[in-house]
Formats: structure tokens, sequence, C-alpha cells
């Protein structure tokens, strides 16, 4: 069975509101329609989505098949403000997952501790079939790590793109 792991689309960033109530920016629809193109993802598999808008309006324009949604797939949770080292930010939290990086972020320990079951709870429902899941590039981080028992790849997260692609043989 292969994992696909996508990250959504660029969203339409809104400053002072959560990044967990972003809509997918309009503008972005082509790129998402070119991953749809691209032949990288399977014809057939099982399709779930972050209950985040951008995670789940970039499953919608990469399938015309059914997308379960599953709020346990949410981002790293992060409050609202804006802050320019944003991946400095995220960084720090890799480098002490026990403690929120900044003030009302959520720990990576807690991400971890709800993406990850949700992820193997998915795999175990499928057997054999290919899955593909629509999320976030911190949480996939993650579960990438989980499932491949290999450190987190933080050059592989700040390299990712909106949308990208990781496929992981499971």
């Amino acid at each position: 069975m292969t994992l696909h792991l996508v990250r959504h689309g660029r969203p339409a960033i809104v400053p002072g509101v959560p990044a967990a109530e972003w809509e997918l920016d309009p503008s972005a629809y082509d790129d998402v329609w070119a991953l749809r193109a691209s032949g990288r993802l399977p014809l057939r598999a099982a399709w779930f989505a972050s209950a985040e808008p951008k995670a789940l309006q970039t499953a919608q324009l990469l399938t015309d098949t059914e997308v379960g949604v599953l709020p346990d797939l949410g981002e790293h949770v992060r409050s609202g403000e804006w802050l320019d080292d944003f991946a400095g930010a995220v960084r720090r939290a890799f480098e002490r997952p026990a403690e929120p990086a900044v003030d009302g972020w959520e720990s990576l320990d807690a991400c971890r501790e709800r993406v990850v079951p949700a992820v193997r709870r998915v795999l175990e429902v499928h057997g054999d079939e290919d899955v593909v899941l629509v999320g976030h590039g911190t949480a996939w981080t993650l579960v990438v790590a989980d499932l491949t028992g290999e450190p987190p790849d933080l050059d592989r997260w700040g390299a990712l793109a909106m949308p990208d692609l990781i496929t992981v043989q499971v």
C-alpha cells in the first residue's frame, strides 16, 4: 500500500485569523489542478482530508471521488498572530516538541498524539488500498517520521510547495 500525503494548496492568508480558518486562494487552483493532472496521484484510492477549509478545498479539486473529513488530521494548532520568522518558530517547535514554540500554539507532541493515531486508523481500515490524505506540512512531517522511524525531515518540510506530495510505502 502507498500512502499519499498531499499538502494543501496556497491559502488566502488573512492576518489575525488563525491559519486553520483560511480558505484556498482561488489564484492557486491552477497549481492544484496541475498536481491532479501530473499522474502522481493514484486513480483508485481512499481519500480523506483535514477539516480545515484550505485542505478540504484542495482535496475537492484533486478528485471526483468522495472525500472523508477527519478533524484529527488538522495542522499543528497555531494562534492567529503574524510571525515574521514563522519557519524559525516551527523549527523551535521541532527542537522542543513538548513545549509550545509560541504562546497559543499546540506542542508538537500534542499534534503528533492527535494526527498519527488518526492516520494509523485509516491505514488499518483500508488494508492494501492506496490512501490519499490531504492536509498539512508540519503534520505530515510528524507522520512520515513516525511511519519510517526516522527523525523529522525539516529540510523537506522547509522545501514543501503548496500543493505538494509525499509518498510513503506502508
